[in-house]
């Protein structure tokens, strides 16, 4: 059983040599046969990064994270495909932890969240990734699928640019066990220090509302972009 790391970047120079390099140092086991970053035409120097730290780099024909990581997995060799954000660490073990998982009879699952600043409200949040249930479902846990298990759910859907990480979950439970690992993955809380802990979290809990409500990707990119600074969407 081998597992494909795929990971989608636009302009991350800095961050995604970090990151590759930690892999390198700490992730040494030999089911993973690969790392893939899958960028969207970055106009800095994530390419040439990624490719000095040793990862295979494909540029995905369509920007946003949905089609990046579609195009990885379309590219991956392994039998389990892992997605993971630029600017989340998984622990040292997880290719130990994904192929238990697995072999326990779970085809795909992530970890529970952690982030790299202590505040109250953040932990707060982590905690409730512990539970099973979708709305605590978020990209940065980061996410294991076996391969066949991806694709006859659909793969993710290009069109989404933003909640493409959580739609995904409920396609993947028709073909699938999920599983949340006991241990967490660490991300950076940088979008929270940029744009107010409470107000970032205020918007990502009126995006969700708003998708919920049914309301189309266009107006959820809109007021995702009003109300954040940010250019990754």
């Amino acid at each position: 059983m081998h597992i494909s790391l795929i990971i989608p970047t636009y302009n991350e120079s800095g961050q995604i040599g970090r990151l590759l390099r930690f892999l390198k140092i700490q992730c040494t086991h030999p089911s993973l046969i690969e790392i893939i970053v899958a960028d969207g035409n970055s106009t800095d120097t994530t390419v040439a990064e990624a490719r000095k730290a040793g990862a295979r780099v494909i540029v995905s024909p369509q920007k946003g994270r949905a089609a990046q990581m579609n195009a990885g997995a379309e590219a991956a060799k392994g039998d389990v495909l892992y997605f993971l954000h630029c600017d989340t660490f998984p622990p040292a073990h997880f290719a130990s932890d994904i192929l238990r998982a697995v072999e326990n009879g779970y085809g795909c699952g992530c970890y529970r969240l952690a982030f790299d600043q202590k505040h109250w409200f953040l932990a707060l949040n982590c905690w409730f990734t512990r539970f099973d249930i979708n709305a605590f479902r978020f990209g940065d846990q980061s996410l294991f699928v076996r391969r066949e298990a991806f694709f006859q759910a659909g793969g993710f859907r290009n069109e989404l640019i933003v909640m493409e990480d959580q739609e995904i979950i409920g396609r993947l439970r028709k073909h699938s066990r999920f599983k949340i690992m006991n241990n967490a993955v660490i991300t950076s809380a940088r979008k929270y220090l940029a744009n107010g802990i409470y107000k970032t979290q205020g918007v990502f809990f009126l995006i969700y509302l708003l998708y919920k409500l049914g309301l189309p990707q266009d107006s959820l990119v809109n007021t995702y972009r009003r109300l954040f600074d940010q250019d990754k969407v």
